[in-house]
């Protein structure tokens, strides 16, 4: 194999990382892809010192090494959000699935709220309804209020108020808070870019 086909496959090897990390980090894998990253950071430690590599090939190379360094930061971040759990309203930026329950201030008279964003169409919009309606039931219990409705016709409402909401803002994902307020649970929308 020669050095330009190992740098194709290199290149390659990266692209397929982003992607599994991507799947990973949008619900759809338990589990990070540390195979593939393995391959990834084998095939940069082989040409991080070669002295037969040509300036064309270095300067590949080296953009290639930086494009990983980039995305490496970018998951660690994600990984150590995932593990920990959101801490700030810019994290849910990073696009990973799932809910967050946040205790911001712990009084009566706001016991605390969970938020997901949503973006029509997705494949993981059930399970990120399925989530928000759980929120609201159990954010309804903690408030001592009866809980009413059922999933479907929630998921319906959630569906329509995104579209409704994209429709008027021109945004791409809308951002839902549960939160407890003077005894009364209360669903927030809010247009995100």
């Amino acid at each position: 194999m020669t050095i330009d086909e190992e740098l194709g496959l290199l290149e390659e090897s990266i692209r397929r990382l982003k992607i599994e990390y991507d799947v990973y980090f949008g619900g759809g894998s338990k589990k990070p892809p540390t195979d593939t990253e393995w391959r990834v950071t084998s095939l940069l430690k082989k040409f991080s010192d070669s002295g037969r590599l040509s300036y064309a090939q270095r300067f590949r190379y080296n953009s290639m090494a930086q494009k990983y360094a980039l995305y490496g930061d970018l998951w660690r971040q994600k990984s150590k959000i995932k593990e920990e759990g959101y801490r700030r309203p810019q994290d849910a930026v990073l696009g990973i699935a799932g809910l967050r329950m946040v205790d911001d201030e712990p009084s009566p008279r706001r016991a605390g709220r969970a938020v997901t964003v949503l973006a029509t169409g997705g494949d993981d919009e059930s399970s990120s309804v399925r989530g928000l309606f759980d929120a609201m039931s159990h954010a309804r219990k903690r408030a001592g209020l009866p809980n009413t409705g059922n999933f479907e016709s929630f998921q319906t409402f959630v569906r329509h108020k995104t579209q409704q909401i994209q429709q008027q803002y021109g945004c791409q994902a809308v951002e839902y808070t549960v939160e407890v307020q003077e005894g009364q649970v209360k669903l927030k929308a809010k247009a995100r870019n």
